[in-house]
């Protein structure tokens, strides 16, 4: 990966964190909603629920979120992840805004996500 090749151990350790934090902030709920499901039901605004099943939306989310996490620790093209995880945490807290007091984290992990997603912009070779 380019990128490991320019960058200081230092640097490195940085990404490798920032990748691992990011990763389990998304693999944590996707995981425990499988031990959990009826904790997580609730986080879905009430206008989603209606759409499908509970078990379908909950499972299908944390479907997504899996996907993400693990891309992002692949460490392989990972700006397109990480922009995906800032804009989903976006997202959550807009339409969940009324519950700011639980979701303010979600914001630094956003944060998060958007200076690992832009360390890791893509070369116009790689595009």
């Amino acid at each position: 990966m380019p990128y490991f090749a320019e960058a200081t151990k230092g640097q490195n350790a940085a990404d490798i964190l920032l990748r691992f934090g990011v990763a389990f902030a998304f693999l944590f709920p996707a995981v425990n909603a499988l031990f959990d499901p009826v904790s997580w039901f609730a986080y879905f605004p009430s206008y989603l629920r209606g759409l499908a099943p509970e078990p379908v939306l909950l499972h299908g989310f944390g479907l997504l979120e899996v996907i993400v996490a693990l891309w992002i620790l692949s460490g392989k093209n990972i700006f397109w992840p990480c922009m995906a995880a800032t804009l989903i945490l976006l997202v959550i807290i807009l339409t969940s805004f009324g519950d700011f007091q639980v979701l303010f984290r979600d914001l630094s992990i956003a944060a998060a996500a958007l200076a690992l997603g832009l360390m890791h912009w893509p070369k116009k070779e790689e595009i």
